[in-house]
C-alpha cells in the first residue's frame, strides 16, 4: 500500500498578510489613541478628512460615495460629528429628504491638526524606511488595492 504524503502546512508569519496585519493594527491602534485624546474617532477622522478635500456643502449620500461607507453607517456618524459641533445639517426646503451637511468652523481648525497627528504616526512608524522604500512601498499597497478593487476608507 502507498504511503499518503502529508503536506507540512506554511507557517502562520510566513504570509505577507500577517505581516501586513501586524503592522497595520499597530499604525492604527497607535492613531486611533492619538485621535481619541481629541475626541475624534478614526471613522470620524475620515469623513472630516474628505468633505475638508470637498471645500463645499455635501450630502450624506455624497459622503458615502465618498468614503465607502454605507449610507447608515455615514448617518450614524453624521449624528456624532453634529453632537460634537463638527458639521451642521440642513433640510432642503423643497425636498425634506435632501440634508445639506458642512464642516463648521472648528472642524476646519481641526482637520489640519488630525492630519499632522496622521502624518507624525506615519512617520513614526515609516521613518526607518528610505524614502525609496517608502515610494515603493506605497506604490505596492496601492497596486494591490487597485487590482482588487479595495477602494473603500478603512475605518477600524
Amino acid at each position: 500500500m502507498a504511503k499518503k504524503e502529508v503536506l507540512e502546512p506554511s507557517h502562520l508569519k510566513s504570509h505577507i498578510g500577517y505581516r501586513l496585519r501586524i503592522v497595520s493594527n499597530a499604525v492604527s491602534h497607535s492613531f486611533a489613541k492619538k485621535l481619541a485624546t481629541l475626541d475624534v474617532t478614526v471613522a470620524e477622522w475620515v469623513i472630516l478628512r474628505e468633505m475638508y478635500s470637498k471645500k463645499e456643502n455635501t450630502s450624506p449620500s455624497t459622503v458615502s460615495e465618498i468614503t465607502g461607507l454605507t449610507r447608515g453607517a455615514v448617518s450614524k456618524l453624521i449624528d456624532r460629528l453634529l453632537h460634537k459641533g463638527l458639521v451642521t445639517r440642513t433640510e432642503a426646503t423643497e425636498d425634506r429628504r435632501y440634508q445639506d451637511i458642512r464642516l463648521t468652523a472648528k472642524a476646519i481648525r481641526l482637520v489640519p491638526k488630525l492630519s499632522l497627528i496622521a502624518d507624525e504616526n506615519d512617520a513614526v512608524f515609516f521613518s526607518l524606511l528610505s524614502s525609496s522604500e517608502r515610494d515603493l512601498l506605497m506604490k505596492t499597497l496601492v497596486k494591490l488595492a487597485e487590482q482588487h478593487k479595495l477602494n473603500t476608507n478603512p475605518i477600524e
